[in-house]
């Protein structure tokens, strides 16, 4: 992640921004596959997937060249290319043909209904792929999309198994998988276990106005002990919900971000989806040289 004054450096450099080691075309065509198909095992019932087993097994034996003495994993692989024929999912040819354009519009806050000014647009410009999100509440869905099309590693923390299986399918048909898990968690009683660094939290301003005042402050302790100094968080307020700005009494020692104003916006917003607002950014205080790093505020 970039600090601001790195930022600021860059601004005035051509230099690109760093990137690392990203996967291949073929490597991404591969994980868009086995999430479509995992996606298709889970919605049907075990039954149905007997089925289908049942089906696969019988085209082998049907094919004069065919093998039939089979182990689990060859078992496996003969259902995944049914389903796959049955879904109708493109080859590799077609698929690399269209993942370009596809990805350079996902990259676009718009594309998802949000602000081009907006927080985490701001905060875009700092993170790097590579680096580490947060998502925290189902109504900062449409965040989870665009920062996963810009390489970053996410994980979602979902409170409702229907919203954390809409993300996944969405991600799954979308090509956004790599580097992506979804958990279904009470939040503010039950922690799991997140791998640090993290870079970014993204959190759903009424999913903090739904919790108990002790959840919310054990939530909100928690996500600030987790982002590195530096680190950022951009809370998301929803049109006719409770503001962003209701929020910034559980940072009283962050720094707030100034957000551009948007000029290509006239009016409620052309362009985007009911609901979109810019919400707030703030930023963790960077440690002095030397010295310890930052508590966490419990506010």
């Amino acid at each position: 992640m970039l600090t601001q004054a790195e930022l600021e450096q860059r601004a005035g450099s051509r230099r690109p921004r760093r990137r690392g080691p990203q996967p291949s075309l073929r490597q991404r065509y591969h994980e868009y596959l086995l999430q479509r198909i995992e996606d298709f095992k889970n919605r049907i019932s075990r039954e149905e997937l007997f089925q289908l087993g049942n089906e696969a097994m019988a085209e082998l034996q049907d094919d004069p060249d065919g093998q039939y003495f089979l182990d689990e994993v060859l078992r496996e692989d003969l259902l995944d290319k049914l389903i796959t024929k049955r879904l109708r999912l493109p080859g590799f040819g077609p698929w690399r043909r269209k993942f370009p354009k596809l990805r350079q519009a996902q990259q676009e806050p718009t594309h998802w209904g949000l602000e081009r000014r907006g927080a985490v647009a701001a905060a875009l410009e700092r993170i790097e792929p590579g680096d580490h999100a947060l998502v925290i509440g189902g109504g900062a869905e449409a965040i989870a999309y665009l920062l996963a099309a810009h390489e970053v590693r996410l994980t979602c923390l979902i409170e409702d198994d229907p919203t954390c299986s809409q993300i996944e399918a969405r991600m799954a048909a979308e090509s956004l998988t790599g580097g992506f898990q979804a958990l279904v968690v009470m939040l503010g009683s039950w922690f799991p276990e997140i791998e640090r660094p993290v870079h970014l939290v993204a959190i759903d301003a009424g999913l903090l106005a739904d919790l108990p005042s002790p959840r919310r402050l054990g939530l909100m302790a928690w996500l600030q002990d987790l982002t590195v100094p530096g680190g950022l968080h951009a809370v998301l307020g929803r049109v006719g919900s409770v503001a962003a700005e209701t929020w910034l009494s559980l940072y009283p020692d962050w720094d707030r971000v100034a957000l551009r104003p948007d000029p290509g916006r006239r009016g409620s917003g052309a362009g985007l989806k009911r609901g979109a607002a810019p919400g707030v950014l703030l930023s963790r205080p960077l440690s002095p040289a030397g010295a310890p790093q930052h508590q966490a505020s419990t506010a």
